[in-house]
């Protein structure tokens, strides 16, 4: 089930910071990462867990290793240039790939502009920000617990746009969203569509607890979703208070 459009006859509002942040992490990819040949500057900025807990940069080469144990490719880790903590926030503008970038912001575009509407384009902004802090701790933390391997380097927009569908999902759960079912385009109700993709990441997640090698950050995915779910309502414009003479 491919989300390819919802229902936005009542927006309000232009989706500037929607737009916006599409732009930043295609600008990213292509001219900071080389369309992703730029390793030197992606395993710079990338977040990875043993820098986050200890608080201190790595910078050696780490072997992925495939199920079984075997060493199947290194990534070499390179300096980071900034506090190490930062990089939660500069790894939600990278992406792995032309596939994972483009699935990133098709999400993105879909269901951030209802939810940039709702809450206006400030508050909007901060809260995307906020999730994809806490998807990145949420990582961190799964990899610590799980004994995943803690050098292995996280990117991409998807735990923020995680923390958008828990807050749409809380916001617009009947609002109709079209999707791509079996070759055939229909609408279908919000709650199924992100209901669905949410009981997946959680399947796929405890699937792959305790792998060594990369692979989906699960963990970011069910962090974003639960902050934006919970706190969704928190960055939403509050009604006026009115005082009588």
């Amino acid at each position: 089930m491919i989300p390819i459009g919802d229902d936005n006859s009542d927006r309000r509002s232009a989706p500037v910071v929607t737009w916006l942040l599409i732009a930043a992490n295609v600008l990213v990819f292509a001219a900071f990462q080389g369309f992703g040949a730029n390793q030197r500057f992606t395993l710079a900025y990338a977040a990875v867990p043993a820098e986050i807990i200890s608080g201190h940069d790595i910078a050696q080469s780490v072997p992925i290793r495939d199920p079984y144990g075997r060493t199947v490719a290194t990534v070499d880790l390179e300096p980071t240039p900034i506090p190490v903590y930062l990089t939660l926030l500069t790894a939600m503008f990278m992406h792995g790939g032309f596939a994972h970038l483009f699935g990133n912001m098709l999400y993105l575009w879909i269901f951030g502009d209802n939810v940039e509407d709702a809450l206006g384009h400030g508050r909007y902004l901060a809260f995307y920000l906020v999730t994809g802090i806490v998807a990145g701790l949420a990582h961190v933390f799964v990899t610590a617990v799980s004994g995943a391997n803690p050098l292995i380097p996280s990117l991409g927009a998807s735990g923020a746009i995680s923390g958008v569908l828990g807050g749409y999902l809380v916001l617009f759960p009947r609002r109709r969203v079209r999707v791509i079912f079996f070759y055939q385009v229909m609408e279908v109700p919000a709650l199924i569509v992100i209901g669905l993709w949410f009981v997946f990441q959680l399947f796929s997640g405890a699937g792959s607890l305790g792998s060594s090698g990369g692979g989906v950050a699960y963990g970011a995915h069910v962090g974003g979703f639960a902050a934006g779910f919970l706190l969704v309502r928190l960055f939403a414009p509050r009604p006026p208070t009115y005082r009588f003479a």
